[in-house]
C-alpha cells in the first residue's frame, strides 16, 4: 500500500493559531500586572520631558599623557561624580558613561545648576591626612568644653558625660569602625570595636602581624577647641552635610570629614601628602604572606619622602592618631593605621579586603593622580512647563499620526482595518509596559527623541500589516478562495516584513552605537519597536486572520470586509468561460 504524500505543514500554524493568540494574551497580562505591582505605572521621563539639567562632560588627556582615557579611569571618574551629585541631596540623579571619552550627568528639576556644574565639573581632590579624633557620624548633642585650669587646680574631675571622654563612651558598631572598606584581623575577635581604621599601612614586604585591640581613643585630646566645635556639630548622617564637610578647605587647614557611609566622623590635621604625589595605585593578593587583597601605593619622589616623614610621625603616636586619612573630595575613603615609617616610594594597604573592595580604594587612589580632566562639551537646561508642553506637543504629533494611518486603513482596507487597529493596540500596550518596567529596571528615561522614535514605530508596524493584506489580495486575485490565500500569502508577506524589520533594527542599533546624548533615546526606541513589530505579526496578525479566515463575513467576500472578489478585479477563472462553449467532436470514434 502506498504511503499518502507527505506535504509541508503551512506555515504559521493554520491548525493552532489559537495557542499563539493565547501566548500574546499571557503576555500582556504578566507585563501589565507587572508594571502594576512594581508600583510604577507611568514611563520615567527624560530630564527634556520633567525638566532639569543635563551636562556632557568630555574627558581629556593631560599634556605628556597617553592611554590615560579608559573604561577604569572613566568608570572612577563615573563613582566620584555620582557620589558628588548625591551629595547635593539629588534623588533620581543619572551619571553613566556614553562612548569612550563622553559622561553624562541628568539632574531632574529642583537643583541648583550652579552648585551642580561646580560639582561635576571639576577636578576629585584626594589627600592623606593625620587623624586627630574619630567619633560616631552623628552629631553630638550637648557638646561639653574640656575642663579649665581652675577647675583641675580645685581637685574636679570631669563627669561622665562631659568633655570628649562623654564621646568614647559611645562604642560605634563594626560597620561604623570600617567606612564599609575592610575590618582588621584584630576587630573580628573583639566583641566591642573601637573607633579603628579599616586596614593598614605597611612597607612592601614587611608583613602586619596581627594586633590586639587598641585602647578607646581620646577623640578629644589636643584637639584645637574651635575644630572640637566642628565636629560636634557635623551630622555625617545626612548627605548635605557629608558633601559640604571639608569643602574649601585648603590643604594646609585643619579640616572634619565624614566616612563615605556616614557612620563616623573625624578631625583631621593638615595634608601631609597629596594625591597628585600617588604615582600608581593597584590591587593585588598576597599569596605569600596570605594576606589576601591589599593595595599596593607607589609614590613619586615628592611624594615619597613626604609619605616617609608623615608615617614616622603617626608610628609614634597612640591610637587614633597613628592613622591617616585617605579623604577624597572631603569625605574619608579609609583610615589605615601605621607602626612603623614606611621608605621607599612604596607601601600596601592591608586588611581584610575583597577584590571589589580592594579595587575600589585602588582605583580612588589611583584618580587623585589621574592625567584626566573634563571639559563640558553641553549644559541643557529644561524647565519643568518647556518640558510638560513638549511632552504634551509629542503626544498629538502621535495621535494625530495614529488616526491618519487609522483613518487610511479603512477608507482602503475596509474589514482588515479591524485586524490593523487591534495589532496595533497589542504593539502600543507592549510598548508602553515594557517601557515603563524598564524605568526602574535599567533607569531607562523616556525623552523626546524617544517619543519621536514612538511615533515613527506606527508607520513601520502599520507597514507590515499592508505587506501582509496586499499578499492575501494578490493570491484572490489569482482566483483562490480566502483561508488558502491566507496562508500561501504567508511566507511571502514574512520574508519581506522580516527582512524590512531587520533593516530598521540594523538603522537603530548602529545609531545607538555611533550617537552619545538623546539620539540613543531615538534609536532605542525605535530598536525595541522594531522588535514588536515582529511578535505582534507573528503571534498575533497572522494567527488573527487565520482565524477571521473561517468565518462568513471575511471568508465569503463581504463587500465590507476588504477582500471582496468584485473589488479586487477577479475574473471568472478560465476553465468555466470555457465549459459554457460545448465542443464539437470532429472524430466519429470521439464521439
Amino acid at each position: 500500500m502506498a504511503s499518502p504524500k507527505k506535504g509541508r505543514r503551512p506555515s504559521g500554524g493554520q491548525g493552532r493559531p489559537g495557542r499563539a493568540l493565547a501566548l500574546i494574551l499571557i503576555v500582556l497580562v504578566a507585563l501589565t500586572g507587572g508594571m502594576f505591582l512594581s508600583g510604577h505605572t507611568t514611563p520615567r521621563l527624560g530630564i527634556d520631558l520633567a525638566g532639569g539639567t543635563s551636562i556632557t562632560l568630555t574627558a581629556k588627556n593631560q599634556p605628556g599623557e597617553k592611554n590615560a582615557i579608559n573604561e577604569t579611569n572613566m568608570n572612577t571618574a563615573v563613582g566620584i561624580i555620582e557620589r558628588r551629585v548625591n551629595g547635593l541631596g539629588v534623588s533620581e540623579a543619572e551619571v553613566q558613561t556614553q562612548g569612550k571619552e563622553n559622561i553624562i550627568v541628568n539632574i531632574p528639576r529642583g537643583t541648583n545648576e550652579k552648585q551642580a556644574r561646580e560639582q561635576v565639573g571639576t577636578t576629585a581632590q584626594l589627600f592623606f591626612r593625620p587623624v586627630l579624633a574619630i567619633t560616631p557620624g552623628g552629631k553630638t548633642a550637648e557638646p561639653s568644653p574640656s575642663p579649665s585650669a581652675t577647675d583641675k587646680a580645685k581637685g574636679g574631675q570631669e563627669k561622665p558625660g562631659q568633655g570628649d571622654q562623654a564621646k568614647t563612651s559611645a562604642k560605634p558598631s563594626p560597620s561604623t569602625t570600617t567606612q564599609g572598606r575592610a575590618v582588621t584581623d584584630a576587630l573580628k575577635d573583639d566583641p566591642s570595636p573601637k573607633a579603628t581604621p579599616a586596614g593598614k599601612a605597611t612597607p612592601t614586604g614587611k608583613p602586619e602581624p596581627s594586633q590586639p585591640p587598641v585602647p578607646e581613643p581620646q577623640p578629644g585630646a589636643g584637639v584645637p577647641a574651635g575644630l572640637q566645635k566642628k565636629l560636634d556639630a557635623l551630622d555625617c548622617s545626612k548627605p548635605a552635610a557629608r558633601a559640604q564637610a571639608g569643602q574649601g578647605v585648603k590643604p594646609t587647614d585643619t579640616t572634619v570629614a565624614c566616612s563615605d557611609d556616614g557612620k563616623v566622623k573625624y578631625a583631621l590635621g593638615p595634608a601631609d601628602v597629596e594625591g597628585t604625589d600617588v604615582s600608581d595605585a593597584k590591587a593585588g593578593f598576597d599569596n605569600q604572606r596570605g594576606s589576601g587583597w591589599l593595595v599596593q601605593l607607589d609614590f613619586n619622589d615628592k611624594g615619597s619622602k613626604r609619605f616617609a616623614d608623615s608615617t614616622g610621625t603617626l608610628a609614634s603616636q597612640q591610637p587614633p592618631r597613628n592613622q591617616f586619612a585617605i579623604v577624597l573630595d572631603g569625605q574619608v575613603v579609609s583610615a589605615p593605621s601605621v607602626s612603623t615609617s614606611i621608605t621607599g616610594g612604596n607601601a600596601e594597604i592591608s586588611g581584610s579586603f575583597t577584590q571589589q573592595t580592594a579595587e575600589d580604594l585602588a582605583n580612588v587612589l589611583s584618580y587623585g593622580a589621574l592625567p584626566l580632566t573634563f571639559e563640558e562639551s553641553s549644559v541643557t537646561t529644561v524647565s519643568a512647563a518647556l518640558g510638560g508642553e513638549q511632552l504634551q506637543a509629542g503626544l498629538i504629533a502621535g495621535a494625530i499620526g495614529l488616526a491618519l494611518v487609522v483613518l487610511y486603513l479603512v477608507a482602503y482596507y475596509r474589514g482588515l482595518a479591524f485586524v490593523a487597529i487591534l495589532s496595533l493596540l497589542v504593539s502600543a500596550i507592549l510598548t508602553y509596559t515594557i517601557m515603563t518596567l524598564l524605568g526602574p529596571g535599567i533607569g531607562f528615561a523616556l525623552n523626546l527623541p524617544a517619543v519621536c522614535g514612538a511615533i515613527v514605530a506606527i508607520g513601520i508596524t502599520a507597514d507590515s500589516f499592508i505587506v501582509y493584506f496586499e499578499r492575501i489580495r494578490d493570491e484572490i486575485r489569482e482566483g483562490r478562495s480566502l483561508r488558502p490565500a491566507v496562508e500561501r500569502a504567508w511566507p511571502r508577506a514574512r520574508r519581506t516584513i522580516l527582512v524590512a524589520d531587520f533593516v530598521s533594527f540594523l538603522a537603530a542599533a548602529v545609531l545607538f552605537a555611533a550617537t552619545v546624548g538623546k539620539v540613543q533615546g531615538f534609536a532605542f526606541t525605535l530598536g525595541l519597536t522594531t522588535l514588536l513589530d515582529v511578535v505582534v505579526v507573528f503571534l498575533f496578525t497572522k494567527p488573527l486572520m487565520t482565524i477571521l479566515a473561517r468565518g462568513k463575513f471575511f471568508g465569503g467576500g463581504h463587500p465590507w470586509s476588504g477582500l471582496d472578489p468584485k473589488r479586487l478585479g477577479v475574473k471568472p477563472p478560465l476553465r468555466s468561460r470555457r465549459s459554457r462553449t460545448p465542443v464539437v467532436p470532429t472524430d466519429p470514434k470521439e464521439a
